[in-house]
């Protein structure tokens, strides 16, 4: 049950139809795990406890930097040195303390990524780097939990929704994200964000978006964005959204699959 204070609190989701009570209850009831308490894992965690998220689960080994206050807004000053999920933790608590917060300061790696994923209803991946990506991507498949992934660069940004585990309405496996992104790039030729700058704002905007899709997701609301890939260009304010399909390819639903410690022995 919502308490009198919650109804006051989410009063303006409630009074959407296609939310309501019941979708509130389903948002109070769900946990969702944030892998990434940066750029955007900063907005996604302050979207989804001012929406009444009941747990959210936080992982980063990272300790708060200067440099990360441009752009990690759920991150102050006071907070330098501090480990990225305390801060986070003490942000949400002042934010909506009806939000339950599971810390994990650790980096997701092959040996607790099933582990981790499999204790939440959906994930959502802020994190910077392929290889993760890859990892959480495989770890939701196997967990069958659908997984809200974005990415951004200097002033460009993208994000998708996946749940591949499911079939489409005319029975074809839905796209993992080895199908969107069938091999990693050479390494070394993307530049990190240390290296090659990033418009801070964009990942305010793309973090939110993440959280709106979970939000949808777990409420029940419209359209979600699997098989759909947007594409957001900052410095002309462009949004434009590509599709894609399953490739019998790929090693999860394809023609030739992988066990998961398939997956991590080739990784």
């Amino acid at each position: 049950m919502l308490s009198p204070a919650e109804l006051e609190r989410y009063a303006r989701h409630i009074v959407l139809q296609e939310v309501g009570g019941p979708g509130q209850h389903r948002l109070k009831g769900a946990r969702v795990l944030v892998v990434g308490a940066g750029g955007l894992g900063a907005p996604v965690l302050q979207y989804l406890a001012a929406a009444g998220i009941g747990t959210l689960g936080i992982v980063d080994d990272d300790t708060v930097s200067l440099s990360n206050l441009q752009r990690q807004v759920i991150h102050d000053t006071g907070m330098l040195g501090e480990p990225k999920v305390a801060s986070a933790a003490e942000a949400i608590a002042r934010l909506n303390p009806h939000v339950r917060v599971e810390p994990h300061p650790t980096r997701l790696a092959p040996h607790n990524a099933m582990a981790l994923v499999s204790g939440y209803d959906l994930v959502v991946d802020g994190t910077d780097n392929f290889a993760t990506r890859y990892l959480v991507s495989d770890a939701c498949f196997f967990a069958e939990k659908p997984l809200v992934t974005a990415a951004v660069g200097r002033f460009d940004g993208s994000l998708t929704t996946l749940k591949p585990y499911e079939a489409g309405p005319d029975g074809t496996p839905n796209p993992t994200y080895r199908c969107l992104f069938p091999a990693p790039p050479p390494e070394g030729l993307l530049p990190t964000c240390a290296e090659a700058g990033i418009l801070g704002a964009l990942t305010g905007i793309l973090g939110a978006m993440q959280a709106l899709e979970a939000i949808k997701e777990i409420a029940g609301v419209g359209e979600g964005l699997v098989g759909r890939l947007v594409l957001f260009d900052a410095r002309s304010f462009r949004m434009d959204t590509i599709r894609y399909r399953w490739s019998p390819k790929n090693p999860l639903t394809g023609d030739t699959r992988k066990t998961w410690a398939e997956l991590i022995d080739a990784a």
